[in-house]
């Protein structure tokens, strides 16, 4: 099988090249050094017809994602690569013969998770933001073109993603700890969802391969939601530090939530629930092998 990976030189794209075999090329803005690369830009308007001349399966990991508060002058940019791109790639692999075709989205496409409860794949709740909102518009495009043709389609919702030299708010939180700005968190019982980044790869390898994941979405989490504070207790540890005994009291972070929307907003993903359920994932026999608990020096 030939291999075609965009994103490939991002966080997750990397680890997922070095999985596969050396049948592997990556879409790339520019040459990467040691890669077999096809240099295309996703946010071109017309696609070579040959582009994708002698790809049997396609990884699109490609996208953008920021921080999704404040977006408003990015929305062009979500638009055209979450899901302009991504409906044109996917055309032009079912005008090319690709045979499968696996698309990296996000719980985010599904909305809040409900109350009291982990997310299933069927629970859709209206997307509150744009990062969300396009990667959904994509799932569905995705799901249309999956009915209208042959081509293998599978979507892998991913919960938050740790591991090796990670990036974003868990990489800013370690960081926090290791220099003694970042305070303990009060044990609040919210539930959130992780997963190791070779994991997601494994699961992405795993609705490629399987029959069943056609024309399907899967959330991919490691089973196991945490608290805040026990992320906060696996990073000390982590660092090799003492989990202090004490925290700061949760009433002052709701006090601070009044000054700001975009405070609250940054304290409701620090302590609210973000809890999915990879039930349907496991039905396919995805176990993850890594967790929480087992976090070392080189997980970060």
């Amino acid at each position: 099988m030939n291999y075609l990976v965009t994103g490939a030189t991002g966080y997750i794209g990397s680890v997922l090249v070095n999985a596969l075999d050396n049948n592997v090329t990556i879409l790339s803005r520019k040459h990467v050094e040691g890669r077999s690369a096809l240099i295309f830009d996703l946010e071109s308007e017309v696609f070579p017809f040959d582009l994708l001349k002698g790809v049997d399966v396609i990884f699109h990991l490609a996208g953008f994602a920021h921080d999704v508060s404040h977006t408003s002058d990015k929305s062009g940019t979500y638009q055209s690569l979450n899901v302009d791109a991504t409906v044109k790639l996917a055309k032009l692999a079912v005008r090319s013969g690709v045979k499968k075709f696996v698309f990296l989205s996000s719980v985010k496409a599904g909305g809040d998770p409900p109350s009291g409860r982990c997310a299933h794949e069927q629970d859709q709740s209206l997307v509150n933001n744009i990062y969300g909102s396009t990667k959904r518009k994509a799932e569905l495009k995705l799901l249309e073109i999956c009915g209208k043709s042959d081509m293998h389609i599978s979507i892998v919702r991913s919960s938050l993603v740790y591991g090796p030299k990670v990036k974003g708010n868990l990489k800013l939180m370690l960081r926090g700890i290791q220099k003694g700005w970042f305070p303990p968190l009060p044990e609040t019982g919210n539930r959130r969802s992780m997963i190791h980044v070779d994991d997601l790869v494994k699961a992405i390898l795993l609705v490629a391969e399987d029959k069943r994941a056609n024309g399907e979405i899967f959330i991919a989490t490691d089973g196991t939601p945490h608290s805040s504070r026990e992320i906060y207790n696996a990073m000390c540890g982590v660092l090799g530090k003492s989990i202090p005994k004490w925290s700061v009291p949760k009433t002052l972070f709701d006090i601070a939530s009044l000054a700001s929307p975009r405070i609250a907003y940054k304290l409701n993903k620090l302590l609210g629930d973000e809890c999915y359920s990879p039930a349907k994932l496991e039905a396919l026999g995805f176990k993850a092998k890594k967790a929480l608990k087992d976090m070392n020096e080189t997980d970060f």
